[in-house]
């Protein structure tokens, strides 16, 4: 049993690693995206379509613009 231990720590300590440098590359992209497009955070004067499902024409979604 004793000889099992070692992969098993060794697999979890991986996937901590792996875990926390997502974490850090996630927070870095953002970051990054934040100051190439600041617009995109501060506009909220923008409202999302919605597609007519009788004309197929996109439409403001009014329950969301009301808000």
């Amino acid at each position: 049993m004793a000889p099992l231990i070692a992969p098993v720590a060794a697999g979890a300590l991986g996937m901590l690693g792996a875990v926390a440098l997502a974490k850090l590359v996630a927070r870095e992209w953002r970051r990054v995206n934040a100051e190439l497009h600041p617009s995109a955070e501060a506009a909220p004067g923008r409202s999302r379509l919605r597609r007519d499902p009788v004309t197929g024409v996109f439409r403001p979604d009014e329950a969301k613009r009301q808000r």
